[in-house]
Formats: C-alpha cells, sequence, structure tokens
C-alpha cells in the first residue's frame, strides 16, 4: 500500500498557475522561493512516503484504544509523531515569534495534502492543532500567546476544538457547558462535549482544548457563548507542566472510518470544574471559534482530494496489474490488464483530472489568503480576502463530497476485491466519509456559500470570481490550440449557467427557495471553478511547452486531463442550472406526512 506524493504536479500548481513568486514578492514570503519550496515538498514525500503511509494500514487495524481514561494510539504512531515534531512538520506557516517558518498557507496546504494522501488519521491531530493556534493568535491575550503558542507550534503540545454537544450539534445555540468564575481570574468549567478529534492521545505532553461554554450571566443564543483555554495539564508561571485538570475522556466511538484517530467524549468538571481561562471578551466565543473553524474547513477540504489522490494511485497501480477479459486498447496478448478497458480508463481519467482540479482550487485559495494577509494595498488585500472567503465553502463542501465519489471510483476499478478489505481500497473510502460531515455538512456550506458569501454582498465576491473566469475563457479562445479551443466550448456554456443561477438566486425574496437548492447550486460552482482551475492548468501547460528544457509529454497530459475535465464534468454545469432554479419548490412541496 504504497504512496508517492505527486510533487512535480503540486510545485507545478503553485508555481505556474497560482502565482508563487507573486506571493514570495509580499513583505515577509520571501523565502518561499521556487527551489526552496521544492525541497520543502521533496523531503516531506519522503517522510510522508517512507514513515506515514506505512503506518495507514495498521491504524486501520489497531485503532486508538481506551483505557481508565487514557487513550492509546496505534504501534509506531508516537515515533513517527515525534519525527514529524523533530523535522518541523507542523509548524510551516505560523508566526516565527511563536517558533514557526513563516511560510505562505499556499505551501503549507501543499505539504498537508501528502499527510491526508498518506495518513489520514494520523493529519487530524495536527489539523487540529493549526485551528487552535490560529485562534489562539488571532484572539488570545499575550500571555495566553506566550505560554501556549510556542509549544503547540512546535507540536509538542497538540490542541482540540469542543464545539459539539449531545443535544447540541451543530446548532451551537444549544450549547450548555457552564463557565463558573473561580474567583481568582479563572473559571472552572462543567460539561459534556462529543467527537471531539484527538480529545485525548499518548502523542504529546499536553493537551490544549478550546471549549465553548456560558458563563452564569450569558444571554440565551449563540450571543451568550465564550470561549476558554482549557489545558489538559495547567501550565506553571516556570512553563512547565503543572496539576492535572479535571478533563476526561470517558469514551471513544466507534467509527466507519479514521480508526486510529481518536474521537472522544470529553467530560468536564466531574470534580468540581476544569480549570480554563477566558479567551477575549465575553460572549463572542462563536466569533472567535470561526477562525479556527474557517482555517480548518480548508484543510478538510485537502483532507478530500489528497485522500482521493492515495485511492486513484492504488486504483491505478492495481488495474496496470490485474488482467481480466479482453481488452480494447490492449495492443497484444501481453498487454490485456484491466487499464486498458475504456471504462477503467474513464474512471482514472475521472479521478486523477478531478483531484489535480480540487488541489489547483485549494492551493489558490490559500493563495487568496496570503495575498490578503500581507498586500500594502488595502483594495486588493480585501478582494483577495473575499475571494479566499468565497471559495472556502468550495474547497471543503466540493473537493470532500467529490473525493468520496473518487475514493468509490477506486473500489470499483477494483471489482469485487475492493470490498475485501485486505486490500486497503476500502478503507480510503471508509475514511473520505467523514469529511463531507466534519466543520459544517455540505449543506451548512451551501448555505454559507448562498447566504454570507453570495447575497449578503449582492453578488460582489461572485461576480467577481465569474469575471476572472471569464479572461479566462478568453485567453484559452485566443491560444488557437485544438485541445484549449475544446476546453473553451464547454466553458463558455458552463459560464452563462452560472450566471443565470446566481441571478436567479439573488433575485429571490423567500429565502427557503435558494436553501432547498443550497447543494447544487454549491456542487454547480464547485465544479465550474474546477473547470477554471483545469483551464488554467492546461494554459499553463500550453505555455511551458516552449521551454527549451520541457517535459513535454508530462505537460500535455495536463492538457489532455484538462480536456477531459471539461467535457466530463462541466456539462454537469449547465444541468445543474436546470436543478437550481427549477426544482426548489418541488423540493419542499410534499407534505412531512408523506415522506
Amino acid at each position: 500500500m504504497s504512496y508517492t506524493a505527486p510533487v512535480q504536479e503540486i510545485l507545478f500548481t503553485l508555481t505556474d498557475v497560482v502565482g508563487l513568486a507573486d506571493i514570495a514578492a509580499l513583505d515577509g514570503f520571501s523565502d518561499a522561493s521556487p527551489d526552496l519550496v521544492e525541497a520543502i515538498l521533496d523531503e516531506s514525500a519522503k517522510f510522508t512516503a517512507d514513515v506515514l503511509a506505512p503506518l495507514n494500514w495498521i491504524g486501520d487495524q489497531q485503532g486508538s484504544s481506551l483505557a481508565d481514561g487514557v487513550v492509546t494510539t496505534p504501534d509506531g504512531w508516537k515515533e513517527a509523531y515525534a519525527q514529524f515534531v523533530e523535522n518541523g512538520w507542523g509548524s510551516l506557516s505560523f508566526n516565527p515569534e511563536f517558533g514557526g517558518q513563516g511560510l505562505p498557507m499556499s505551501v503549507a496546504a501543499a505539504v498537508q495534502e501528502m499527510w491526508h494522501s498518506a495518513n489520514m488519521s494520523f493529519g487530524l491531530c495536527p489539523l487540529l492543532t493549526q485551528g487552535a493556534v490560529d485562534a489562539i493568535e488571532h484572539h488570545g491575550s499575550d500571555e495566553q500567546k506566550a505560554t501556549y503558542l510556542p509549544r503547540m507550534v512546535e507540536g509538542s503540545w497538540s490542541g482540540t476544538m469542543n464545539l459539539t454537544e449531545p443535544q447540541a450539534g451543530s446548532d451551537l445555540a444549544a450549547v450548555r457547558t457552564r463557565a463558573e468564575p473561580d474567583g481568582q481570574g479563572g473559571y472552572l468549567i462543567t460539561g459534556q462535549k462529543i467527537y471531539i478529534t484527538y480529545g485525548e492521545h499518548d502523542l504529546t505532553e499536553n493537551i490544549v482544548h478550546l471549549v465553548l461554554a456560558r458563563l452564569p450571566d450569558a444571554e440565551p443564543g449563540v450571543k451568550g457563548i465564550s470561549l476558554f483555554i482549557v489545558p489538559k495539564y495547567r501550565v506553571n508561571d516556570d512553563g512547565s507542566l503543572g496539576d492535572r485538570n479535571d478533563v476526561t475522556c470517558v469514551s471513544l466511538e466507534h467509527k466507519l472510518g479514521i480508526h486510529a484517530s481518536p474521537t472522544c467524549v470529553m467530560s468536564y468538571g466531574d470534580n468540581g470544574g476544569a480549570w480554563g481561562e477566558l479567551v477575549g471578551e465575553a460572549g463572542r466565543g462563536l466569533v472567535y471559534m470561526f477562525t479556527m473553524m474557517n482555517q480548518a474547513r480548508h484543510a478538510v477540504g485537502v483532507e478530500g482530494y489528497g485522500i482521493a489522490e492515495r485511492a486513484y494511485q492504488k486504483a491505478r497501480d492495481y488495474a496496470k496489474d490485474r488482467t481480466q477479459g479482453k481488452t480494447l486498447l490492449g495492443k497484444s496478448e501481453d498487454d490485456q490488464n484491466i487499464i486498458n478497458h475504456p471504462d477503467v480508463r474513464r474512471m482514472l481519467m475521472s479521478m486523477r483530472s478531478s483531484v489535480e482540479a480540487m488541489r489547483a482550487l485549494a492551493l489558490e485559495c490559500a493563495a487568496a489568503f496570503d495575498i490578503a494577509s500581507r498586500h500594502t494595498d488595502p483594495d486588493v488585500a480585501a478582494r483577495h480576502q473575499r475571494r479566499g472567503e468565497l471559495l472556502t465553502p468550495l474547497v471543503k463542501g466540493w473537493s470532500t463530497e467529490l473525493g468520496v465519489e473518487l475514493c468509490s471510483l477506486g473500489v470499483q476499478i477494483h471489482g469485487g476485491m475492493g470490498f475485501i478489505e485486505e486490500t486497503g481500497a476500502a478503507q480510503f473510502l471508509r475514511d473520505s466519509r467523514i469529511a463531507p460531515i466534519y466543520e459544517g455538512t455540505t449543506a451548512i456550506q451551501a448555505n454559507d456559500l448562498v447566504g454570507r458569501k453570495t447575497a449578503r454582498d449582492g453578488g460582489q465576491g461572485m461576480r467577481e470570481l465569474l469575471t476572472d473566469m471569464r479572461e479566462t475563457q478568453a485567453a484559452l479562445e485566443a491560444a488557437d490550440h485544438v485541445e484549449l479551443t475544446a476546453i473553451a466550448r464547454r466553458f463558455g456554456p458552463a459560464l452563462d449557467a452560472s450566471e443565470g443561477a446566481v441571478d436567479w438566486l439573488l433575485g429571490q425574496n423567500d429565502p427557503t427557495l435558494p436553501a432547498a437548492t443550497s447543494v447544487e447550486f454549491l456542487m454547480m460552482v464547485g465544479r465550474l471553478a474546477g473547470g477554471w482551475m483545469s483551464a488554467r492548468i492546461a494554459l499553463a501547460a500550453w505555455k511551458r511547452q516552449e521551454d527549451a528544457d520541457a517535459d513535454r509529454a508530462w505537460l500535455q497530459a495536463r492538457i489532455t486531463l484538462a480536456r477531459y475535465f471539461a467535457q466530463r464534468t462541466l456539462p454537469l454545469v449547465e444541468a445543474s442550472h436546470t436543478i437550481v432554479v427549477d426544482s426548489a419548490e418541488s423540493t419542499i412541496a410534499l407534505d412531512i406526512a408523506q415522506l
């Protein structure tokens, strides 16, 4: 069950498609040269292939275990995590003030793909830590930053996000966990949280929980929620670890997949109250938590295509070796492996082209945030902030839904053997299924896209995106290249259809109608954005073919994959327009009694 990181594809996307040079020109990002980034990707490829990937199957079979409140991770996990920390993999994009390497988010996201391809269960621990670091850095006090961030950035302490309770899933207004002042400037937290990823484990010295809770005088609803830092071990004034806090893992969830990632039920305050400290202002906990959640949403989108990349590699290798029936594409009796069946080729092309589109979209989104964070022109920074925020629900929602579909195709390519656990194909499908649920379901992402990211600003961010897509369309048409022209023929109608759906959405006065087809709207814009990024890959590959030292066969493959994506996926955008506009009323028309 080997894994080879697609370094060439990732580096090309960064340098030639999303504009790494423009990012490196910004103040603070000058170290992100192509040579350095290539070296980082090469070293990450070695680590993920040699250390993380071999543990993926072991982790799935053993899982994490709980005994007397102590969670033990699978064989090899602690040693791998120690190497992870020693090599500084978790600190790439963090502030150098706290020990980070200060690299762009786009570079860090490229590396994170490899974690999730190699071993999604392992990658979830640093994923949550990164979100917790962002939340504390943006909203914590100077003392809190000094106390927690250096060790969290280093990776010797991990972080969690504690939102969900048994009675409050996505409805955080129903949170009941309490925070009582202890009379000494701190708070005593009591309550229970569920679905806490790496809430307890044996990989780090300390675990820093970020917990949503209510003060005694808090008003009802989301405005009454505050955010608290609740460490597993209290931290002494000299930075050493003190007493164990009143925080306990009472059970582990038995899950469909990601068995090695401990999903914990956490109990706070069974013996009087778990000590915590308030982050920022009281009543603004949900606002602060969204800093963490938005970072995590992008990271989960990377998970979606990262695990699909691993499923693709497994399916491709199996198809090259497996002989079954007489093929139509095989050139001889010795060339009858199933990769030469046209429909197997269809599935592999769908997997490969979609992963490249999703990767480019996620890196484009990260690059937008990089530019927004450093550009000196406030108008340019604001435009890129809008772009990053607009693309985030697409990266999360579209990439995770499509990732599950692609992992299912991986099982299909294996045929009956794909349904047998020992082949490993089924694990990728099982593991991938959580991604469309994590950090807000696809419907939550869709409502965010429709409401906050499109309707709220009158469609400004969406119109800017469609305008940029029109420029790509013009470049395709001007290229005078047969395959780029073929891409343009499909991209233009998809753009027209999407603009029509946006116009319909902005013209609705009844919010229930857009909500009824919001997921289809998200998938429509996701496919369109994927087609846009594929077209940009094709254009960049076409231009690079002029270089004297160009790998023309590899570059031509990028163009052909983009053409396949345009001809296979972009027609679905046109169909989605019809679904979005025509099916909204019928979606909610049936009486509940008839369901």
